[in-house]
């Protein structure tokens, strides 16, 4: 009987975690990968620490990815003059400027998307990144695995989704005078003008309009606004309901998410396709 292939164990020896971490990949002779490759997606890595920076691209690079990596804003801000980049990791603790300074200064209704990466985990440092337009956190240190699922997962969520031309009509999620694009992920108010939504807040905006006159607690919405890492978000969902709200709002209109005490919250208009 013929021996199955075997698959090849590549040890990574990571500073920041202070640990071996094993990690698997399928022999290059075996037909099916254990994982898919993404070759036309160029990523950045910026943190100030060349071990983790070379690691980390180099990680990334034998999934598929495409990584430059830069020191600093500096090179960070070059780079991008250069290349176009569908996705940044962006270490928060740099010196001259940190991750947060830099992801102020950014245009984020538009460009890469952004993942925090840092050694500080606290709450605090989540939800200000968070409301800054980060579209996830991840703390150090974290398991290369990890870091390369919610990478994967952010990059799904940025792409918007294929259409082919023999498909229906576009249908839109109506309210209030307010129409909302749930396949381009685009909201409009009543006088036809696009509204800006960070990713949190169309999720969060789009479990409401699926669910109207329904109360939705806390947990209900931190599953939808940020899938399988909800529980780090706690805190966070406070802020992006605040800031939904607040785009929501038209001066003499009726509020349309409402708080229902001790329990959750309800989006109080009538719903309509089409």
């Amino acid at each position: 009987m013929a021996k199955k292939p075997q698959r090849d164990r590549i040890t990574l020896r990571c500073s920041f975690a202070r640990q071996r971490i094993p990690l698997r990949y399928i022999h290059p002779d075996m037909s099916q990968p254990a994982f898919e490759l993404d070759l036309d997606t160029r990523l950045l890595i910026v943190d100030d620490d060349s071990g983790i920076r070379e690691l980390t691209a180099e990680f990334l690079s034998q999934h598929g990815y495409l990584v430059d990596v830069a020191a600093g804003a500096a090179e960070m801000r070059a780079a991008m003059a250069r290349q176009t980049y569908e996705l940044i990791v962006l270490d928060v603790m740099m010196p001259s400027e940190d991750g947060l300074q830099i992801l102020r200064g950014m245009d984020r209704t538009g460009g890469p998307a952004v993942i925090l990466h840092s050694v500080i985990g606290e709450d605090v440092d989540r939800i200000v990144g968070l409301e800054l337009g980060a579209d996830d956190y991840v703390a150090k240190p974290a398991n290369p695995r990890e870091l390369l699922a919610r990478i994967r997962s952010v990059l799904r969520r940025a792409r918007p989704s294929s259409v082919s031309p023999l498909e229906p009509a576009r249908q839109y999620l109506r309210f209030a005078g307010w129409r909302l694009d749930p396949t381009g992920r685009q909201l409009f108010d009543p006088e036809d003008v696009l509204i800006n939504l960070s990713d949190g807040e169309f999720r969060l905006l789009l479990a409401f309009v699926e669910r109207p006159r329904r109360v939705l607690t806390r947990d209900m919405l931190l599953d939808a606004s940020r899938g399988p890492s909800a529980e780090h978000y706690d805190r966070a969902i406070d802020v992006q309901m605040s800031r939904l709200r607040k785009k929501l709002a038209q001066p003499g209109a009726d509020e349309l998410i409402r708080t229902i005490r001790n329990e959750g919250y309800m989006f109080v208009a009538e719903v309509t396709k089409g």
